[in-house]
């Protein structure tokens, strides 16, 4: 399996090669990173790190294709791809996933579909009177 961007899916963002940046990352679209990155990353598009990139992070994507090194944990809602220049260190959660020999994957990997998305509304808490012990 191999992800390749859509002719329709240009990358909408980049960090190039020598670029660090600490934070939290929330993008729509593909986004390519070859610098180094720390913190957490959350997109429901395409997220690929390039081969010179180290990314330090937890990731939730739809895609992540992976040339470059990552620690953290990984959920995918699509699929995880690892090159032969790929590294990673840390838990992959993914319905798909391909490794290209030459990769290299240390950590744990749980392959399961993904339900569709649903919404839970919390109620606020209530407390019957039949069950309130009075103290005197």
């Amino acid at each position: 399996m191999k992800f390749r961007l859509k002719a329709s899916a240009q990358v909408s963002g980049f960090l190039d090669k020598g670029t660090s940046v600490t934070g939290e990352l929330e993008f729509a679209g593909a986004f390519r990173i070859d610098g180094n990155f720390h913190g957490s990353i959350r997109t429901g598009d395409i997220l690929v790190i390039g081969e010179h990139a180290i990314v330090q992070a937890d990731i939730k994507a739809g895609e992540v294709e992976i040339h470059g090194q990552v620690f953290g944990h990984i959920e995918a809602v699509r699929g995880v791809a690892i090159s032969k220049t790929g590294r990673v260190r840390g838990d992959i959660h993914t319905p798909a996933l391909s490794v290209t020999p030459g990769a290299a994957l240390d950590g744990r990997i749980q392959m399961a579909d993904y339900p569709e998305e649903t919404t839970v509304v919390a109620r606020p808490a209530t407390l019957n009177s039949n069950s309130r012990q009075e103290r005197q």
